[in-house]
């Protein structure tokens, strides 16, 4: 069996992520609390921009209420919001782990989480893409469904990589 040479930047690593996520996550595994609020920050940019095509669909579809009022209610929950529940949610991970045999610190909590959530981006932009272009339908579920399976397939292979037995 033959292994493939490191890769060392963002994106070759999120490709990567979807064929072999535990690879990916051991190799960050020593990133630092800003480098990972780095990737939750990217991540979130990339779900905002992932959602214009759909506010602007809806902004020409629905013209009473204007496209920047869109944008800006979706600016205040993706950068604003988000990351405080994306902290809650590893945060709560972390602890629950204590109920198992398995123990995670709640440092590679918020690593495989918030890896996952930047992972995940090039899905959510082709949901936001079909949001935009296509509208509802089985396309928009379809890649919905792709995004949030590919979210947890990469988040819990994250978790169990990172997981130590106690």
């Amino acid at each position: 069996m033959t292994t493939l040479p490191a890769r060392r930047g963002i994106v070759p690593r999120v490709l990567e992520s979807w064929v072999a996520p535990r690879r990916v996550v051991r190799g960050l595994s020593d990133f630092t609390e800003p480098a990972l609020l780095a990737l939750l920050m990217a991540a979130m940019m990339v779900f905002l921009l992932a959602q214009a095509p759909g506010h602007a669909r809806a902004a020409t579809l629905d013209p009473t209420v204007p496209l920047d009022v869109r944008i800006a209610g979706a600016m205040m929950g993706v950068i604003f919001i988000l990351p405080l529940l994306a902290y809650t949610v590893a945060l709560i991970v972390s602890l629950a782990a204590r109920l198992t045999p398995w123990r995670i610190e709640p440092r590679h909590s918020r690593l495989a989480l918030f890896w996952a959530l930047l992972a995940v981006a090039p899905a959510m932009l082709l949901t936001g893409l079909t949001a935009g272009l296509i509208g509802p339908g089985p396309a928009l579920v379809l890649t919905n469904v792709i995004a949030g399976l590919g979210f947890l397939v990469i988040w819990g292979a994250g978790l169990s990589t990172l997981a130590v037995r106690a």
